[in-house]
């Protein structure tokens, strides 16, 4: 958001973004915090960059800002966002909320990239442009599930979330901003494939197991 030409933390979120989303839920208390030990690499998940990395590297440590995983589902949910995140062409890692902004500046309205952030106990914020200028807005992980700051609509997937608010009547979200504006036809076909059959159909295509696994690796249509 920008005010007066400054540009406010990932959680500052314009009046308008939140007359766009439900009202927050109540707070819940949180439970002890535990750090878990670092589970093997499982097949198919990419490299771990960013704010996944630096969390995963540092549990118990006390030197990130990151809080520990409550359980062995968290950790694998998040790194299944972030291998899904590097492969999108839209997460710019750990981009600063003034560079983003900056990115967004010219965009159209609905223009948006997924980003690191820097709030505590937070991994992600969603940077958009808005009618008033780029903002930004915290994605919030709880019990396996993503929601945006001042939801609550809640997701077992961060890119189930960015799927809803770009399909809502809202249009929040319309364009990602993607680092290679031009995409490559086999991630073009992917998604016309994924919107005509359906992320869920996907294993009953008669295809041979390597572009089944390529079409499931990213079955969303974004």
């Amino acid at each position: 958001m920008v005010a007066h030409s400054k540009v406010a933390a990932d959680n500052a979120v314009t009046a308008d973004t939140r007359r766009r989303l439900d009202p927050s839920p109540p707070s819940h208390r949180a439970g002890r915090e535990h750090p878990i030990p670092q589970p093997r690499p499982q097949h198919g998940l990419a490299p771990q960059h960013g704010a996944v990395a630096l969390a995963a590297t540092t549990q118990g440590q006390g030197d990130t800002h990151f809080r520990t995983f409550r359980s062995q589902a968290d950790y694998f949910s998040i790194t299944r966002a972030s291998a899904l995140l590097d492969a999108c062409g839209f997460y710019w890692g750990p981009l600063s909320v003034n560079v983003a902004h900056e990115k967004l500046k010219g965009e159209p309205v609905g223009t948006f990239l997924v980003r690191d952030s820097r709030q505590k106990n937070c991994f992600f914020a969603i940077s958009v442009k808005m009618a008033s200028g780029p903002t930004s807005i915290r994605v919030n992980f709880q019990a396996g599930r993503f929601n945006l700051d001042g939801s609550r609509e809640t997701f077992d997937c961060l890119f189930k979330l960015l799927e809803h608010y770009l399909n809502s009547p809202r249009k929040m979200l319309v364009t990602p901003l993607r680092q290679l504006r031009v995409r490559p036809l086999q991630e073009l076909c992917r998604k016309s494939i994924v919107a005509t059959f359906g992320r869920d159909n996907l294993g009953k295509i008669p295809l041979n197991p390597v572009l089944k696994d390529y079409l499931k690796s990213f079955p969303f249509q974004i």
